[in-house]
């Protein structure tokens, strides 16, 4: 189990994750953030990143703000891993 913060960027012109912005993992979703739509599509790219089930990746903090916490279950030396490439460090 993994718990990180992500900075979401909604209204994007394509999804991507990737980068640092202050501590966090940069999430651009093309959604906008009407009706949880951005939030939404935010886990299931997260998901995709991490090549994991969307039901592996949970919303703890944020849900009507840009800067999230989230929490990702499965094996926390690879997904630390992959956080850290994402991050760019």
């Amino acid at each position: 189990m993994l718990r990180f913060s992500v900075h979401v960027h909604p209204g994007a012109r394509a999804s991507r994750v990737g980068g640092d912005y202050d501590g966090a993992l940069n999430v651009h979703v093309r959604a906008r953030a009407v009706d949880g739509a951005a939030t939404a599509q935010v886990l299931s790219v997260l998901a995709e990143a991490f090549d994991v089930r969307v039901g592996a990746v949970h919303l703890l903090r944020g849900a009507h703000s840009r800067t999230k916490s989230v929490e990702i279950e499965g094996d926390e030396a690879a997904l630390s891993a992959r956080l850290a490439q994402l991050l760019g460090t």
